[in-house]
């Protein structure tokens, strides 16, 4: 296999939690616009430590938008034979837990809702989705560390376009 093929494979293989990830933003974007509430995933309940679990900007219906998203992508990709409808599904949900831990993670580390945690913020959702998919599925090496090595830069400029798009307050 060549390494276009190898970085086309990993991108195809990591494209339903790519998705789940960037679609809460617009969805609960635009859910809003449209005079709709959210309902954050911690119900605003506090952990021990006295800082709320996850924070306001994780939403159920955030986490639904990115569930359905990330699963649409993969049935799409499966009507070509390029994914597996079942496991981009397992992609999509340990995407958006990958992105919750993070969450708490910043929270117990006593940074607000859109601080910026470098590589936190950038790996966490590929984490989940990979080790979540591992429990069904072997995932190449290669294609985990192609993931690896891109995905922060990917996700600087995905953030950067939603910041200037008016989707986010900030560029991280």
């Amino acid at each position: 296999m060549s390494v276009q093929d190898t970085v086309i494979g990993a991108i195809l293989w990591i494209l339903p939690a790519y998705v789940a990830n960037a679609a809460p933003v617009p969805t609960v974007y635009f859910l809003r616009k449209l005079g709709g509430k959210t309902h954050p995933l911690d119900l605003g309940l506090n952990f021990i430590d006295g800082k709320r679990v996850l924070g306001d900007n994780k939403t159920l219906e955030g986490f639904i938008g990115g569930l359905s998203a990330g699963s649409l992508a993969g049935a799409g990709l499966q009507l070509w034979g390029l994914h597996s409808f079942p496991l981009a599904l397992i992609l999509s949900f340990g995407a958006l837990a990958g992105d919750l831990a993070g969450a708490f993670v910043k929270r117990r580390l006593g940074l607000k809702p859109g601080d910026p945690a470098p590589l936190l913020d950038q790996l966490d959702f590929v984490l989940g989705a990979t080790i979540l998919y591992q429990l069904f599925a072997p995932v190449r090496l290669e294609y985990f560390l192609i993931v690896v090595i891109m995905t922060p830069l990917l996700h600087l400029a995905t953030n950067t376009l939603a910041y200037l798009l008016g989707l986010k307050s900030n560029p991280w």
